[in-house]
């Protein structure tokens, strides 16, 4: 059963994707991808939970926790992209592709995005049907997550306010979180993916399930996290350079000018 149900979600994630491509081209706007991200996991977790034969604590639990990350980051985006114009991202791609975005757009975005979905999500799809009992790893994984999802959210809602206040307007964000890592709301998301692979790790999943959050990480330090979205900043926001090199990258750590004074005050 657990292998009908992965051979299911992949089909229903390619259908998704599919309607998804189908609905960019009429609208010219390849950003509702990134809106359906988060809601693409709750559909694979559910999916899996309804076609397990045994349904335990964890499969409840892992579900959840899938479903109120995914709801939330998709709920996010969504009021984020709103009445707006294609990411800019996407819209450079558009015009290096050109005339061939269209078929480009439906295996490189739609269909990789799939893809890693379906590929990110079988420690969630390996583990929700597992008869095992819950154990202290539960525990773990639950905290891990815990704290990645408050993360997430927190450093979502300070980045909104900062935004929303025209005072700051082509200025830099560097308090809250956002003083400790140039990347709060990633470092929760991979904490986040690391929580449920712990999850499914006390499900006794597969070794080498724990592609899911190794490939989630890579995404998103070296891909289309903080590597993408810091190529335009710094043109953008003349302040970001000095923001870099006084802020962590990802994980977090005290600002490089907290540390000197540590320092200093050491010293004396």
């Amino acid at each position: 059963m657990r292998y009908m149900a992965l051979l299911v979600n992949l089909l229903l994630v390619t259908a998704a994707m599919t309607a998804l491509w189908l609905w960019s081209l009429r609208t010219r706007n390849v950003s509702i991808v990134d809106v359906f991200w988060g809601l693409g996991f709750v559909l694979i977790s559910w999916v899996t939970l309804f076609l397990s034969e045994t349904v335990e604590a964890r499969s409840w639990i892992m579900a959840s926790a899938v479903t109120v990350w995914g709801l939330r980051l998709s709920t996010h985006l969504a009021v984020r992209t709103a009445g707006k114009p294609e990411d800019y991202r996407y819209a450079a791609m558009r015009e290096r592709q050109g005339p061939q975005f269209a078929r480009w757009s439906l295996v490189w975005i739609f269909g990789l995005q799939g893809a890693l979905m379906w590929i990110v999500s079988l420690p969630v799809q390996w583990a929700v049907p597992s008869p095992a009992p819950l154990n202290w790893l539960d525990a773990v994984g639950v905290a891990v997550w815990s704290v990645g999802w408050i993360c997430e959210s927190l450093a979502d809602w300070q980045l909104q306010r900062f935004k929303a206040d025209p005072a700051q307007a082509g200025q830099v964000l560097d308090r809250g979180l956002w003083r400790y890592t140039r990347h709060p709301n990633y470092f929760g998301d991979f904490l986040v993916w690391w929580g449920l692979f712990l999850m499914g790790l006390a499900a006794g999943v597969a070794w080498w399930t724990v592609v899911s959050p190794l490939i989630m990480s890579v995404l998103l330090m070296k891909v289309s996290g903080v590597a993408l979205l810091e190529k335009g900043l710094h043109e953008r926001r003349p302040a970001y350079a000095d923001y870099v090199r006084r802020t962590s990258a990802f994980f977090p750590w005290p600002p490089r000018r907290d540390r000197q004074k540590e320092r200093l005050t050491y010293l004396d």
